[in-house]
């Protein structure tokens, strides 16, 4: 995509740490080892601007990135990783909470989970959580390059049942290796601020992907 400038802003745990301006944003949920950083960058072609970890559950707090002064990308808390502390994760679940219903500029929170495996019981109670908020239930399913072209149908089916997605709700699979999805995400998040009245759009750049 053609994104010249991105940045982060800022970490937040609490509405008063939220970025000020009313730019809209989307944000991305998932388990701590879903790969939500590497999507990011490869969403708006950065290495390193959402750091990448061998740790599971290094994203404590939600991390906000201004993509060109026209919308965030924000990053959630990853959840899911057994050794983190029941006190810890209840911290982590209402600074998710409090953020998606108070999120004034929220328009779509995206459900990450990897394309190899079942939904884990987290994934669903977020997913859950994201319907019950009022947002469409959008799935982004990561790794896609970690599996066969003829599993692919499989797992797709498996997660949209697994966590009872509607008949319309999208689910998307993505490589952050490969690359391949990364349009598709983008097709669909230029349609989101169309139809929410942002006159938003990203176009492709010239690259061979998909």
């Amino acid at each position: 995509m053609k994104i010249k400038n991105s940045e982060f802003i800022i970490s937040a745990v609490n509405p008063t740490q939220y970025p000020e301006d009313d730019l809209p944003e989307i944000a991305f949920a998932g388990r701590s080892n879903v790969g939500k950083s590497s999507l990011l960058n490869t969403l708006i072609n950065r290495k390193n601007l959402a750091r990448t970890s061998s740790t599971p559950g290094k994203t404590q707090t939600i991390n906000f990135y201004n993509i060109d002064d026209l919308f965030r990308f924000v990053d959630l808390p990853g959840y899911g990783y057994a050794k983190v502390s029941k006190t810890q994760k209840a911290a982590w679940a209402k600074t998710i909470e409090t953020y998606l219903n108070k999120g004034e500029n929220l328009l779509e929170v995206i459900q990450l989970v990897d394309i190899r495996h079942k939904p884990s019981d987290q994934d669903k109670e977020m997913y859950r959580w994201i319907l019950d908020c009022g947002f469409s239930g959008i799935v982004i399913a990561t790794k896609l390059d970690k599996i066969k072209n003829s599993q692919l149908q499989k797992q797709i089916n498996t997660i949209r049942k697994d966590l009872d997605m509607p008949d319309d709700a999208r689910l998307i699979p993505i490589s952050s290796d490969n690359r391949k999805g990364k349009y598709k995400v983008w097709d669909l998040f230029n349609q989101l601020f169309k139809d929410r009245g942002y006159d938003i759009f990203l176009e492709r750049q010239n690259e061979n992907i998909e």
